[in-house]
């Protein structure tokens, strides 16, 4: 004849404080365990690999973005803890999970020692898939990155796109400094920090691209009636030689002197027919190059502007983590 384990309301709260498990689920896995406390965790943990083995192959586009800086600034973190569906995406007990795992992660210098660090007892590995478990839904780290520096700052969207920004020194105001930065990198999504990093190669493709899409455009423009694009020849500062300003410049005087402008006025007209021709062949630099774009809060400024006014400091890294 068997006996049913009877298991205590403290008991039941006790597994639901180390597991984040359900109340039901909890006592059942108690029961199982005639009240064992370890072996329950066990038993839990078993439930959260068959579902996630089950889960495998779902996709885990909603989630949480998140970004930790640790106390002296120096060292930020930015991950993405995902799961399947934007309603777990905003549980409180989800967010709460995603910040004890970017903690975690601020310890860690890389993905792969991240999910092999302790949580609990078990690995943060371990403990995703025990919350598969819990959760009923497919849960990974879809992003991990990190910066190092004199000084890190951070910014999260939301829960949706997490940047983290590290600096050269520290100055006045740094604080202010590096949440502006930081928010300028999560609204605006630049890929690199300057056009000297790109790849020459990858911007003579993204020429050609960029060119063929435009004169596409221009056939059906040019069927309408309507007036045509601008052609570029360049989309980078990285394609702009001291040979192509100089030709510019060449070209820029030739029509002021078709203009019948006076010679002496010049060179009060050309800095900026300059100015609008490297604007116009730097569209590329302009999306993707952080210091190359304009500031958010204030669009007459570039970001390497906006810097340069807090005096002796740069930019070194920045990191940009986005659900999907």
């Amino acid at each position: 004849m068997s006996t049913t384990v009877k298991v205590t309301a403290q008991e039941v709260n006790k597994l639901r404080q180390a597991t984040g498990a359900g109340m039901m689920d909890c006592k059942k896995a108690l029961v199982e365990a005639e009240g064992d406390f370890d072996k329950a965790i066990e038993i839990l943990r078993k439930k959260g690999q068959k579902v996630a083995a089950k889960r495998a192959d779902r996709e885990s586009s909603e989630g949480a973005a998140v970004a930790k800086v640790n106390a002296d600034n120096t060292v930020g973190v930015a991950i993405v803890l995902g799961c399947e569906t934007d309603f777990v995406g905003k549980n409180e007990n989800f967010l709460a999970l995603a910040s004890e795992l970017g903690d975690i992660a601020l310890t860690t210098s890389s993905k792969d020692e991240f999910l092999a660090a302790d949580f609990g007892g078990m690995t943060v590995a371990d403990k995703l898939v025990e919350q598969t478990g819990v959760i009923g839904e497919k849960l990974d780290i879809k992003a991990f990155e990190k910066v190092e520096a004199a000084y890190v700052g951070s910014y999260v969207h939301i829960n949706k796109i997490a940047a983290i920004v590290g600096f050269s020194s520290v100055v006045d105001n740094i604080e202010t400094l590096a949440k502006d930065v930081a928010m300028q990198i999560a609204s605006m999504g630049a890929t690199t920090l300057s056009y000297k990093d790109f790849d020459p190669a990858y911007v003579a493709s993204e020429t050609e691209a960029r060119i063929a899409a435009i004169e596409k455009d221009n056939e059906e423009l040019e069927r309408l009636g309507k007036t045509l694009k601008n052609v570029p020849k360049y989309i980078s500062q990285l394609q702009l030689t001291p040979e192509v300003i100089a030709e510019a410049e060449e070209a820029a005087k030739a029509e002021l002197k078709a203009e019948g402008k006076p010679e002496q006025i010049w060179d009060r007209i050309l800095p900026g027919k300059m100015q609008r021709f490297i604007s116009d062949n730097t569209t590329l630099d302009q999306e993707q190059c952080l210091l190359n774009q304009n500031f958010i809060k204030d669009e007459k400024k570039t970001v390497e502007a906006y810097v340069a006014s807090y005096g002796e400091v740069e930019i070194t890294a920045f990191k940009r983590v986005t659900l999907g």
